[in-house]
């Protein structure tokens, strides 16, 4: 696909615009009474995450990040990462989660994923391989590619908030202190590429070496800019709820207490899993019943 002969060209998307309106029809069906109704917050929460995911996959801002501007991409990914998983986690009520994450094979990813340790590494991976050149490249040019990409980012956008969230049943429930140091490390390593764009000193992706089309900027100050949104906004987010976080567990009630009670969905996860368990077979041909 070929970039648009102006920057702020219009676009519709439908594709992406018929998913959200799927997403959000759903979800009101899904919480509209029973077990699984939710409350007006946890609905504004949820619109929330559906309206800034509309504004990071759209236009205009789906368009810059795609053909034209590296700060734009940037701010798209910001968005995938920091703010849409927590707000749709936040604003659908536990039971949904609860089925939603049930079956055998999203279950087996949770329990990976959601571990602190893990969850750096994916996201790390994640957020450095999506902003190779070749990727970049890629995406600019394909739009299965840059589909399937801004998708990868939205789930590594889960994992990273996964471990500090304790809406996810069956998750390692980490201390006050055990969550706002993993946040302040997934600040540090995933965005280390950052550096690397404020003191290059050329620029580094031909998808977005169009000097002066978008608020004459050159490409080389988008590519600085690009540096410091991504770092700035990554530590400034991560560090606030970490503080936040710490902060609330120091005012408690009970400062003894330092984690969250299990509830009955862990309960109910871990008895699952464990049955799940016992009833594995062995993979070689011949062996008794486990």
């Amino acid at each position: 696909m070929t970039a648009a002969s102006r920057p702020l060209d219009w676009h519709l998307h439908f594709v992406w615009l018929l998913a959200l309106l799927a997403l959000a029809a759903g979800y009101l069906w899904a919480t509209r009474h029973g077990d699984g109704a939710a409350t007006g917050r946890q609905k504004l929460l949820f619109l929330g995450g559906v309206i800034l995911l509309a504004g990071a996959l759209t236009w205009p801002l789906g368009d810059l990040a795609s053909h034209w501007l590296l700060l734009a991409l940037v701010l798209q990914r910001l968005l995938l990462t920091l703010a849409v998983p927590p707000l749709l986690v936040l604003g659908t009520p536990r039971t949904i989660i609860d089925r939603l994450t049930r079956p055998a094979a999203v279950d087996a990813v949770l329990r990976v994923a959601v571990r602190p340790a893990p969850a750096v590494a994916i996201v790390t991976v994640v957020a450095v391989g999506t902003l190779t050149v070749g990727a970049v490249s890629l995406a600019a040019h394909s739009v299965v590619a840059r589909t399937v990409i801004q998708l990868v980012v939205l789930g590594s956008g889960f994992v990273l908030w996964a471990p500090v969230l304790t809406e996810l049943p069956g998750v390692q429930r980490l201390s006050s202190l055990g969550r706002g140091g993993y946040l302040i490390v997934q600040s540090i390593v995933p965005s280390f590429l950052s550096i690397v764009w404020i003191f290059a000193r050329h620029s580094l992706y031909p998808p977005f070496n169009y000097p002066g089309k978008v608020a004459d900027m050159t490409p080389l100050l988008d590519q600085e800019l690009a540096g410091f949104l991504a770092k700035l906004s990554t530590i400034a987010v991560l560090w606030t709820v970490a503080f936040v976080i710490m902060t609330r567990a120091q005012t408690a009630d009970s400062p003894g207490r330092d984690t969250d009670p299990l509830v009955w969905s862990d309960v109910e996860r871990e008895i699952e899993r464990a049955d799940r368990r016992d009833r594995r077979q062995p993979w070689w041909p011949g062996a008794p019943p486990s």
